[in-house]
């Protein structure tokens, strides 16, 4: 079966443990649903945070969701002057049987100015 690689990106209203949570867990779960995938066919989850970001890591509400046995990672992404703050971003590896064209990546909330041309 193939390998696809699906991305995604939240914003968030403030950095507080909670909120990056549900809109973590809001952003996995319509990943997985976008592109109808159950949690075996999931090979790993990259995830990002802007700098501003600090009160936890997005890989511990993916593990609450029951992916503890996916290999999940989190990185600070590049401080870039004037770029969207308070934004999460995943990159997901799964076996995939849909051509590369046809994955749907997601994004929710203020990050659909990320990627008009891809969100939802």
């Amino acid at each position: 079966m193939p390998v696809r690689a699906i991305r995604g990106a939240t914003q968030l209203d403030v950095d507080e443990r909670e909120h990056l949570f549900e809109r973590t867990r809001e952003l996995v779960q319509a990943v997985l649903d976008a592109n109808e995938i159950d949690t075996a066919s999931l090979i790993s989850i990259f995830f990002t945070c802007t700098p501003d970001l600090v009160a936890d890591f997005p890989a511990a509400a993916a593990r609450e969701m029951g992916l503890g046995d996916v290999p999940l990672m989190c990185a600070v992404e590049i401080g870039v002057p004037g770029a969207l703050p308070r934004v999460v971003r995943l990159m997901a590896h799964a076996e995939l049987d849909t051509p590369r064209s046809d994955v749907q990546h997601v994004y929710l909330h203020g990050a659909t100015s990320l990627r008009k041309d891809l969100a939802q």
